[in-house]
């Protein structure tokens, strides 16, 4: 029952996510009655009596935005102050945190560090997956091919929006910047049975693989549930299954994550050139 508005510094919410499914989120939020504020600038507050006033700038129009709370959520910062860091030569820095490596020394070789303290994904899952690697390095690191790499991870995330956002891999922008030859493979959730059913089909999987070859570089779905289901492309991510693989595998119906199986559907379909296609049409017309 609250009148709630959102003011975002960017041109958009979840400036950082896929922009076709941060556009899904942001209808949402608008259909559930929040006023968005994008690109606000120069925000001030100031009591007017007993009132809080909100005063922004968006686009040459300004707003004043009278409330009863306030909530700011303007990022973290690593807590490494007081911790001696300086006397075990361990470098850091207040804003990113403890310097580490590959492997996660510090620059004390005998000290290591793990979570958000000293990464760039700050995660729950990530803490867990980087304190393994510390564990497996700091008791076997002397054993040269059990080193255990924070490069080596493929670090999946989830936004707990209503719909959700989940990601793992790289982003068509990020490759686009590396300038990795790539193609999508888009399947929307109105074209899967479960969904429908349920009326949840806001939403969509969208796979990038490698031009050419059945490998995939990053994935990203939107929907109810769908940082459940993206550990689905993480694992293929991670053991080199393809879209092929997920074409081939069975999945119950009607489930949601039958969308996996379409998205491999999808990708054989592109492998089948004209010359393909006229020789099979040949062939099934021989045959009858």
């Amino acid at each position: 029952g609250s009148e709630v508005s959102l003011i975002e510094a960017s041109r958009g919410v979840l400036p950082r996510e896929d922009r076709d499914a941060a556009g899904i989120v942001e209808e949402a939020l608008v259909r559930d009655g929040v006023k968005l504020i994008c690109g606000g600038k120069a925000a001030k507050v100031e009591k007017r009596g007993e009132e809080r006033v909100i005063y922004v700038e968006c686009g040459g129009e300004k707003h004043e935005i009278v409330v009863d709370e306030i909530m700011v959520a303007v990022g973290r910062k690593p807590n490494v102050d007081g911790l001696g860091l300086e006397a075990a030569s361990v470098r850091y820095d207040g804003r990113r945190g403890v310097e580490v490596d590959d492997q996660l020394r510090t620059s004390n070789q005998r000290i290591f560090a793990a979570g958000d303290v000293c990464s760039k994904y700050q995660f729950t899952h990530m803490a867990d997956a980087m304190a393994r690697i510390v564990i497996q390095n700091a008791l076997f690191g002397f054993i040269p091919f059990v080193k255990g790499k924070v490069s080596r991870l493929v670090v999946p995330w989830a936004t707990y929006t209503d719909p959700e956002i989940a990601h793992v891999g790289k982003y068509g922008h990020e490759l686009e910047e590396e300038g990795v030859s790539y193609e999508t493979m888009k399947v929307g959730l109105d074209d899967v049975d479960r969904a429908i059913l349920e009326g949840e089909t806001e939403g969509f999987l969208k796979v990038h693989y490698r031009k050419g070859k059945d490998e995939i570089l990053g994935a990203t779905m939107v929907g109810r549930g769908a940082g459940d289901m993206i550990s689905e492309a993480t694992l293929g991510m991670v053991n080199g299954v393809g879209l092929k693989g997920y074409a081939g595998t069975i999945h119950p119906y009607p489930t949601v994550g039958e969308v996996f199986r379409k998205a491999g559907d999808g990708f054989n379909r592109t492998r089948l050139s004209k010359r393909t296609k006229r020789i099979f049409e040949k062939l099934m017309a021989w045959q009858r």
